[in-house]
Formats: C-alpha cells, structure tokens, sequence
C-alpha cells in the first residue's frame, strides 16, 4: 500500500485499511476471554491473583485475563534482565538494529490485530488505533536508524600531537544495564515500543510494565519481539497492580534506568526516589501537560477549530498533549466559541470501533467519576456551552460515555486553568491581545504541547515565547497534537518532562547510554 500512515494523514485512509481492520477485529473478538502470562527470562509465569479486564466500550465484555504480579515477580524479572545483559551489551550494534527491526517488522504484520485489541482496551477510535500502532513500528525503526546513523555511537576525536608516539581518542556512548519501563493506558503501544526500542537497541535489557488497563496490547507486542528472535531475558513483561509492581521496579538499585510515562506527581515521586541513591541514575520522565492553543484575530477560524476539536477530543481528551485550554483574541471570539460550539456537537459518538464513530469512552470507572467533579467545579465558576453530562442513552448505557465538553466564563484565577483533567473539557476564554494569551498559556507548571493559529509572522513570534517541547502553528490535523518519530519529534519542558530531549528526534538515543572517552597511545 502506497499510503503512508501518520496522525497527519489518517483522515482521508483507502477503503482496504478500514476492510482490513473489520476483519481483524472480527478475529480478535472470536478470541475474547484468553489468559496471557507474564514472560520473565522467555517463560511464562502465571500468578495466584488475576485481573479481569473489561472493555470501557462495554464493561460487561471481558477481553482478557491477566496476571497480578508481585514484587518478587518485578524482582525476578530485573534478575532475568541484568543476567541477559552481558551478552546483549557485547553483541555487535549492527546485530541489535537487524533484530529490533524484525521486531518492528513483527508488529507491521500484526498491525489490525494489535490496533483492534487498543480500540477494545483503551476505547480508541480505529484511525487513532491504527495511527498509533503505526507509531509504535516507526519509533522503533527510528531508533534503529539513529544507531545506524551514528555508527553505533562510536565517534573518533582529534589526535593528541605527541612527539614519537601516537595518540588516538574516541568517545563510545556504552548501555547502563536493566532498563525499566513504565507504560501509561493512553498509548499503550508507542509508550511501550519507543522506550523499549531506545533501550534495546542501544545494548540496556528491559523489564516492561503497562497500565493495569493497558496489558492487553504489551502481551501482544511481547509476542511481537518473541516472535523476532529478541532473546530470553532480555525483554521481560510483568503485569499488575503499580502500587505493588511498579514501586518494586522504581526500587530495585539493580534497575540502571528508567522511563514513565503518567502524572507529574508519581513521575517526580520516582524521580526523588531516584536521586536517593548512591549515585546518580537515568530517569526520562513524561509527565503530562496543561496544554494550550493561542487564536489570533487574523486566524482563519474554521481551521483554528477544525484543530482544536481533534486536539481536544481525540481519545476523549485522555492525551498528555491534548489541548484543555484556548485562549482567543477579543474580535473573534463570539464567532469562535460559536463555531467551536457547533462542530463540538456535531462528533459522532459511540463504539469506537465502528468506522462512523470517532469519540469513545473514557478508560475507566474512576475517570468517569472524576468527570462529574470536573464539572460540578465548572459549573459553579463558569458556563457549560455543551456537554457536561454522562451519556447513558441506549448502548451508551453499558460504558463509560462522556459528553465532550466547552466551558466559558471561568475566572482565570480558578484552579483548573492549571490542573491536568485527562478528560473530555476545554476551557476558553477571551484575551485583549497575544500578549496576554502568551502570558496565561507559560502561567503553568507544565510545558508538553502548544498550538497558535494566526498569520506567518505571529507564529514566529509564537514559537519565541511559548514555553512548550513540541509547538504547531495552523495545524488543522490538530493544534497541539499528531507528533511523529522523525517529523515532530515529542516531548515537553518544565513539569512535562526530565531530560529537555524529545522521542523519536535526533537527540532522544543518547539518554539511554553514558559516554566513555577512550585514549590510546603507542609508540610511533
């Protein structure tokens, strides 16, 4: 298929991807009720406890079972990697890049079934399954093609001008060892296969941990990297409870390195829990965002909204770059909540993995209940233009349906202008001029995502003063939305993220590695 597919593109998709996706769905729900194991040192281990899951489109459809690991399975796990190490470490990096993209080859192959399970699990649309499984196969070849790239990352330096000797230097980036990565539900492929990706490739072994929610779709990329001959040990999946689980990874001094991905208040929990130790180690750290879009009045509206909305409300407003705030010039701004208002109440709502539906449920119980909090606070402060209700008609009854949500009117001051809600809600509100929708949009701790729709000249502008890691200006694919590995590379600043480097650009592989200067002198 000559069709590339990207968030940018996935709107306008041939009919043989939409054929292909029913019918790998159709198999995938003729496989509902399986028991998946955790895989430790390449063997399947089962637990005492188990973890039914539930689809949010429907909470009386179990998908799968699940084990409810323990913190000696995260302690095993950690073993099994650091004993794979050596061997992973002293492989040739061009063997390592052959492997890790047969894994991405693996996932190629299996992309419908693995975008069905994350339509089932996660109640993602089928475009934005299908987008982010192809997601998940770039940013592992992207990695391998840095590696590639950089010759391993070995580099030779200048000579020392040594009278009758020779000195010759070079810097060698080398692995730190096991390697632990700690998977949202949001993106339960790409937040597991890049940093999987990084790690591997660069010689780190691996212990993988997904969402309670999410371990679904990480059984199958396991079965991916199996499949393409990574060997045992050196990716190892462990499933369950984050309280229990995740905290033996974040604990275990055998673990040399980590990513998470989730909420600023666990990330800089580990983060602190981390510089604890005797010496330092590598955390990369994501955060989450308070993400804004600026609307000038020189913006071509349509577009402006056309953006905001899928930013906004794709995967029900359950992304870390998702905008939740929008902050419009005064002489457009009737004419913008209007028609922000009228394309809000035009989205198709329901199974997401019919192709008529582009807005599903929210993840779980506990977010369908922080919805009502949310919006009791809005409606005491401000006005609800549309949404603010659970949608319980019909089907709708039988998951976890929210309406999408714009809320006017509220005082800058109120404390959710501020506070990541990781749901279905956009506040907007009017600004004398950009300067000051500058000034509120870095007023935050975050600093993940930003959009401007304005003319050429305020976009530069924009791009001067916003406080943000990956920036977009007349996006109509989506205002604060749609990175890409090798296109727009992802990450945020302040409390969105640790390093200041962003995944899936050309400075995110070397996180995963520590240098060593390497001089050798012979007698000429």
């Amino acid at each position: 298929m000559s069709f590339k597919l990207t968030y940018g593109t996935m709107s306008n998709p041939p009919q043989e991807m939409h054929d292909a996706y029913e019918l790998a769905l159709e198999k995938v729900r003729q496989q509902l009720g399986k028991e998946y194991p955790m895989i430790i040192n390449g063997e399947r281990r089962f637990a005492e406890e188990k973890h039914q899951a539930y689809s949010p489109i429907n909470t009386r459809l179990h998908l799968a079972t699940f084990q409810k690991g323990t913190a000696k399975d995260g302690d095993d796990a950690v073993a099994a990697a650091k004993a794979a190490f050596p061997n992973w470490k002293a492989m040739n990096w061009e063997e390592r890049v052959y492997l890790m993209r047969k894994f991405a080859d693996r996932i190629s192959a299996r992309i419908y079934e693995i975008s069905a399970v994350v339509s089932l699990e996660v109640g993602k649309n089928r475009m934005e399954a299908l987008g982010e499984v192809a997601e998940t196969e770039d940013l592992i070849r992207w990695a391998a093609d840095m590696m590639e790239q950089n010759n391993g990352y070995h580099k030779l330096l200048s000579s020392d001008p040594l009278e009758g000797q020779t000195s010759t230097n070079e810097s060698v980036l080398k692995p730190y060892g096991v390697w632990g990565v700690i998977v949202p539900f949001n993106f339960p492929a790409s937040l597991a296969g890049g940093p999987v990706g990084n790690a591997l490739v660069t010689g780190n072994t691996v212990v993988l941990k997904p969402a309670t929610d999410c371990s679904w779709t990480a059984s199958l990329l396991m079965e991916c990297a199996q499949e393409a001959g990574i060997p045992d040990g050196v990716l190892n999946l462990v499933t369950g409870p984050g309280s229990t689980l995740g905290n033996a990874l974040t604990a275990n001094e055998d673990v040399t390195g980590l990513t998470f991905t989730g909420s600023l208040e666990v990330g800089m929990g580990i983060y602190r829990q981390f510089a604890n130790r005797k010496y330092p180690h590598p955390v990369i750290l994501e955060m989450g965002g308070k993400n804004p879009t600026i609307v000038s009045k020189n913006a071509d509206l349509d577009l402006a909204v056309t953006g905001i909305v899928r930013s906004v409300f794709g995967l029900q407003g359950q992304k870390c770059s998702a905008t939740s705030r929008v902050f419009v010039e005064k002489p457009v701004y009737e004419a913008f909540v209007s028609k922000l208002v009228a394309n809000t109440n035009a989205i198709k709502i329901g199974d997401p993995t019919l192709r008529e539906n582009w807005f599903g449920p929210v993840i779980n119980r506990k977010a369908y209940e922080d919805y009502d909090g949310y919006i009791a606070a809005l409606v005491a402060a401000g006005t609800i233009l549309t949404g603010g209700k659970k949608l319980t008609e019909g089907e709708l009854a039988n998951g976890y349906y929210c309406a999408p949500t714009v809320a006017v009117d509220v005082p800058l001051e109120h404390r959710l202008w501020k506070e990541e809600m990781f749901l279905p809600i956009v506040m907007v509100a009017p600004v004398n001029d950009l300067k000051e929708a500058m000034e509120l949009a870095n007023d935050v701790d975050y600093g993940l995502t930003a959009g401007f729709v304005g003319d050429p000249v305020e976009a530069e502008w924009f791009f001067d003063h916003i406080e943000a890691g990956t920036t977009y200006s007349n996006r109509p694919q989506g205002t604060t939305t749609g990175a890409w590995p090798g296109f727009q590379p992802f990450g945020g600043w302040k409390g969105s993220g640790s390093t200041g480097k962003n995944s899936g650009g050309y400075y995110s592989l070397p996180l995963y590695m520590h240098e060593q200067a390497q001089n050798r002198v012979k007698r000429a």
